[in-house]
């Protein structure tokens, strides 16, 4: 692994991600009455748990304005939820400057360009496998796994374990 990536893991203390295309598949189902439906995984959201267990800040930042991400977001205990982002940018500036945290603290994983903004002020920068290659090519770290398949817990655990912290649950979870 480069070293870059081993330094940059050590300083993260907040860890943003995106929603269609790295927490879920990038797929919307609609139903016959016309709700919409997300799929995510139990792995990533184990991950998040993981890096909560850590001390590590979470975040979603996302376009959407979607009752499912919130209900995926307040199920995992993510209280930094931005919703509607139209400049993922910005909202990263903002959050941050909210936190009292530098950006060389922020890991941000994404899939596709209206992340790149964001990923290039962020520390340290992810995408899944399926990431489209304009993502790819600015990532400090494409994962193997793709978007909703266990990207965002592969992410999660190159972090912890860079951070010499447990991938493991404590006996009192």
């Amino acid at each position: 692994m480069k070293k870059n990536i081993i330094e940059k893991t050590s300083a993260i203390k907040l860890f943003v991600m995106d929603v269609d295309g790295t927490l879920t598949n990038g797929r919307v189902y609609y139903s016959a009455n016309g709700e919409e439906l997300k799929k995510f995984s139990i792995r990533d959201g184990m991950g998040i748990e993981l890096l909560k267990l850590a001390g590590i800040e979470l975040a979603i930042i996302t376009s959407e304005n979607s009752n499912i991400v919130k209900a995926r977001a307040s199920k995992l205990k993510i209280e930094n939820l931005i919703l509607g982002s139209r400049n993922k940018k910005s909202s990263l500036l903002e959050l941050t400057d909210s936190l009292k945290l530098n950006l060389d603290n922020v890991a941000y994983i994404g899939d596709d360009v209206n992340d790149i903004p964001a990923m290039e002020l962020a520390g340290l920068s992810g995408c899944p496998a399926d990431a489209t290659d304009e993502v790819k090519k600015i990532s400090d770290y494409v994962c193997t796994l793709k978007g909703g398949k266990g990207a965002v817990r592969e992410f999660a655990e190159l972090i912890l374990k860079n951070q010499n912290k447990s991938i493991t649950l404590p006996e009192n979870w």
